[in-house]
């Protein structure tokens, strides 16, 4: 048997349990707000496991701001995964700064991830990004090193799909780049930087992102290194090195024929020597058959006395 003390706390459970399901104040709030919701359908949210808080005070906002909502509008966003609150502070500053966005925008961009509010706020105040340093070379092969300052606006029809910052960077770096490479000269860059800011403005390079660039402006540029001269220095060292490579062939092929040469000399002095070494034999043969005689003999060593002592005279002559 139930005491009256589990009865009285029975019933104040079934009691808050009664309120949690049927929200008397959140639909009284409604009413006196001028939004039109049933209680059925707080109670039904309920049952769907979205806040009827969160549904009612954003309904109750964008009335009073003048933006026309349903229940069903909000709740459905909610289930797919959406931030109500902040689509609701996203249309009325959109609302209130005239720029056109609508609830099926706010969603859409509020699903993809982005930051809605975020996004009309920087439609709103504009927001300035630093590029990193970017090197580039001018035709006269000085380096310059600039860096620029972009001023974005969000484009809200294109913040789904669109691309993000670092496209924008990104470009604009490849622009810079593009724009110091075509100068014939660094000086030109130096003296009329806006120059730069022209070119890549006509670019269009936001194309296709997600924002819109109002300036680009040069914030700083620094002369770098002379890289035609660095370049043009290590090609004559290239070249220095290959014309050595080439005179060292051409040494060892000279020295390899002086040496073919003198292994031929050697040989032909080898053939003289041998040829030499028959003549005594073919005087004692000539001795033999008759063919000299002893006084002919003599004659030809005379002949050779007289032949090495001129020899020796015209050597020595010349010395």
């Amino acid at each position: 048997m139930l005491t009256p003390l589990i009865i009285v706390g029975l019933a104040v459970f079934g009691f808050f349990l009664f309120l949690y399901f049927v929200p008397f104040n959140l639909w009284i709030m409604a009413i006196f707000s001028g939004v039109r919701i049933g209680l059925a359908q707080l109670i039904f949210m309920r049952i769907r496991r979205v806040p009827p808080r969160i549904i009612v005070e954003s309904l109750v906002i964008a009335t009073k701001a003048g933006i026309q909502l349903t229940a069903n509008d909000l709740e459905t966003h909610f289930m797919a995964g959406g931030n109500v609150p902040n689509v609701i502070k996203a249309l009325i500053s959109a609302d209130k700064a005239n720029i056109a966005l609508t609830f099926k925008q706010a969603t859409a961009i509020d699903l993809a991830g982005r930051d809605v509010f975020e996004a009309v706020q920087t439609s709103v105040n504009p927001q300035v990004i630093n590029t990193p340093n970017v090197a580039a070379v001018a035709q006269d092969g000085i380096q310059l090193i600039a860096k620029a300052r972009v001023t974005l606006r969000a484009n809200i029809a294109q913040l789904v799909g669109g691309a993000g910052e670092e496209t924008i960077l990104a470009r604009v770096g490849e622009g810079i780049v593009t724009s110091i490479g075509s100068s014939r000269s660094h000086k030109e860059v130096l003296e009329n930087p806006d120059k730069i800011s022209k070119l890549v403005l006509s670019k269009g390079l936001d194309a296709g992102t997600a924002f819109e660039i109002l300036s680009i402006d040069i914030a700083d540029i620094d002369v770098g290194a002379n890289i035609g001269a660095k370049l043009q220095i290590d090609q004559a060292n290239a070249d220095l090195k290959v014309a050595e490579a080439k005179a060292e062939e051409r040494r060892a092929m000279a020295v390899a024929l002086e040496q073919e040469m003198k292994a031929k000399a050697q040989e032909a002095r080898a053939k003289v020597i041998e040829a030499e070494a028959e003549i005594p034999k073919s005087i004692s043969e000539a001795f033999r058959s008759g063919n000299l005689g002893i006084m002919d003999y003599y004659k030809m060593k005379n002949i050779q006395a007289d032949t090495g002592m001129r020899d020796s005279i015209a050597g020595s002559g010349k010395e």
